[in-house]
């Protein structure tokens, strides 16, 4: 008898998870679509960013590029005349 109880407590169990069942996928679907869309404005962002840092550098490369050149050629005076170092 208590097999009997068990099979139809398991097919009434089943049949609540059947009903319930869009219930529960609803939300798990939004939320996917939501973390999707969070996915793509992400990279949107980031990928402007990038755009917007390397139209930036291109801009102002005329002023970063000899001062770059500047404090590279006043490190190396700056080593040269330190001579060679010793451990």
């Amino acid at each position: 008898m208590t097999t009997f109880l068990k099979i139809i407590g398991l097919i009434f169990l089943a049949l609540i998870a059947i009903k319930l069942a869009p219930i529960v996928l609803v939300p798990v679907f939004l939320l996917g679509i939501g973390i999707v869309v969070a996915g793509v404005l992400l990279a949107a962002g980031l990928t402007a960013s990038f755009v917007a840092m390397v139209v930036l550098i291109a801009a102002l490369s005329p002023i970063w590029i000899p001062v770059a050149l500047l404090v590279g050629l006043i490190a190396l005076i700056c080593r040269m005349t330190r001579g060679p170092r010793t451990a």
